[in-house]
């Protein structure tokens, strides 16, 4: 006669997800052998946080920041198997993942499949329907459902109780995606919403969502593992390493206090990765950074393969001591065309938006704008405005120019040639738009401390042009063609006015010299920009 089961032991199956998937549970490991699922620390740290929100509110709205291949997922599908295993009788629990590509949908659905087929003690379920898109319990009519984010919506009509979303950062058409799929979601205790995603650089809905969860505009809490807490990230190093570790990675590892297995893995893994794009393998990359971050703001400001890169602009954003606004004020002003903003900034010498930084809705209303930049003129009395005309700006320059303005308000159109030159003579820029962001990044790059607000916005619009194929990148004969404004506001869904408003202050080559005591003297026009002042 057979023992009747434990009563605790069978509790603990049901309570207890680490308990559950230590003993009911198998995974794949790095060689692909089946081993028991037993939670590693980044995936202890999510449970631990979930199920403290649970018996907080209820419910799971959370947000995952995390590193590559930590866990995140197989402990996400773990967790939603596990609910629907013990969910009651006729309750018909529905969980439904979406990813940002098939071939990822396909494997988290089959990790699922693998959790059914290998499930080794009492309570396993009995599988009704297993198929490519679903797999259905017997007992309680629950099931999981997969989809994968693209230009149709997915999911309209369904009735969820379990949402997993994956890799939201980089979904297709992710706004619409995810506001049709929370609906399918009730606001009901025991519901579970969970969005996680590596880093894709601001700007998009992934960090829209992050930081208005970290503002508390949403009910969702942000949870973020960095890569080191991954045990598997670590590689003993050959004898003697040590002696040779480059400057930026000695300081790396002291930050974070790394080990030199997690150091020399770090090392090994960014040497590839900085090769795939040209950077030092000497420090870690924005690739490595991106999808190994440390913390959960270097994730943002290091990701995204931006033209002027992240890391420089979030140095600027908090320099170690305040730059002084010295110099000619110059300011940029990039009029809203369409449903954009209107984007307005200044500079002086190195320091940027001391005086204003602002993204203005006109609402079309080219006299609103002329009529706010006039007021800008009488209280500032700067040396250049310039305005971008290439759209509805050309009405806010020519109402400026009636009204008395025209000593320091200069038209510049975007699309005209470039007059910069590269050492055999050819142009350095394919036009001007190019050139005003080329010398905005050669400002960025300085040996000097420069400083700008410190407003993500602000950062986003500036690294809003990436490299790539239809992207930036340089033509056949050696000039810098920069991603187009349309296509940017195509990914990002806006227009980046105060990037574009930032890189009209470099319009004009105007140099500032500047004295010992940090005070402007000469100012003059035509000369060769000083690398200091980046005029």
């Amino acid at each position: 006669m057979n023992n009747p089961p434990n009563l605790e032991i069978l509790k603990k199956l049901k309570f207890d997800f680490p308990y559950f998937a230590r003993n009911a549970l198998q995974v794949k490991d790095k060689s692909g052998k089946l081993v028991a699922f037993d939670l590693n620390r980044s995936q202890m740290f999510v449970h631990e946080r979930l199920e403290a929100q649970r018996k907080r509110t209820g419910k799971v709205r959370a947000i995952i920041l995390k590193a590559r291949q930590v866990g995140c997922s197989t402990y996400i599908q773990g967790r939603f198997y596990h609910k629907i295993c013990y969910a009651s009788q006729q309750s018909s629990p529905q969980a439904f993942i979406m990813t940002h590509a098939s071939d990822s949908t396909n494997a988290l659905f089959s990790m699922t499949k693998n959790f059914a087929e290998c499930h080794s003690v009492i309570g396993k379920p009995t599988i009704d329907t297993s198929n490519a898109k679903e797999l259905k319990f017997m007992e309680n009519k629950g099931s999981y459902k997969i989809g994968t984010a693209g230009a149709k919506e997915v999911g309209r009509g369904m009735n969820n109780q379990y949402l997993h979303l994956s890799e939201v950062a980089f979904w297709e058409n992710g706004a619409s995606h995810v506001s049709a799929l929370m609906q399918t979601v009730g606001d009901d205790p025991g519901t579970e919403i969970i969005i996680e995603s590596t880093a894709n650089g601001m700007g998009n809905l992934f960090y829209d969502l992050t930081m208005s969860a970290i503002d508390n505009k949403n009910n969702f809490e942000v949870i973020f593992m960095p890569w080191f807490w991954y045990e598997g990230y670590a590689t003993v190093p050959p004898k003697g390493w040590h002696n040779n570790i480059p400057h930026a990675w000695q300081d790396y590892g002291a930050q974070f206090q790394l080990n030199y297995a997690q150091l020399y893995w770090a090392s090994e893994k960014n040497a590839i990765m900085a090769a795939s794009i040209g950077a030092s393998y000497d420090e870690p990359c924005w690739t490595f950074r991106q999808e190994y971050p440390c913390t959960l703001a270097e994730a943002f400001v290091s990701s995204g393969n931006s033209y002027i890169p992240p890391h420089l602009v979030a140095k600027a954003r908090k320099p170690e001591e305040e730059v002084l606004p010295n110099g000619p004020l110059i300011i940029g002003v990039d009029p809203s065309r369409n449903k954009d903003k209107t984007g307005i900034i200044s500079r002086r010498g190195r320091r940027m938006g001391k005086e204003i930084c602002i993204r203005l809705d006109p609402e079309g209303s080219t006299e609103y704008v002329s009529q706010y930049v006039a007021q800008l003129i009488r209280d500032w009395n700067p040396k250049m405005v310039n305005i971008d005309v290439t759209g509805v700006g050309a009405g806010v320059y020519d109402n400026l120019l009636a009204w008395g303005h025209g000593h320091c308000i200069n038209a510049v159109n975007f699309a005209t040639k470039s007059s910069i030159r590269n050492p055999d003579g050819s142009p350095k820029y394919a036009n001007k738009r190019a050139e005003m962001y080329g010398e905005m990044l050669e400002w960025f790059n300085q040996d000097m401390p420069v400083q700008i607000p410190d407003d993500d916005t602000l950062q986003a619009d500036i690294c809003a042009p990436e490299w790539g194929n239809g992207k930036t990148s340089f033509t056949t004969n050696g000039s810098l063609q920069l991603e187009s404004k349309d296509k940017i506001q195509e990914r990002l869904k806006r227009s980046p006015d105060l990037g574009d408003a930032a890189a009209l202050c470099f319009a004009v080559p105007i140099e500032s010299m500047m004295s010992f005591n940090n005070s402007p003297v000469a100012i003059t026009r035509g000369k060769p920009k000083n690398s200091m002042t980046g005029y």
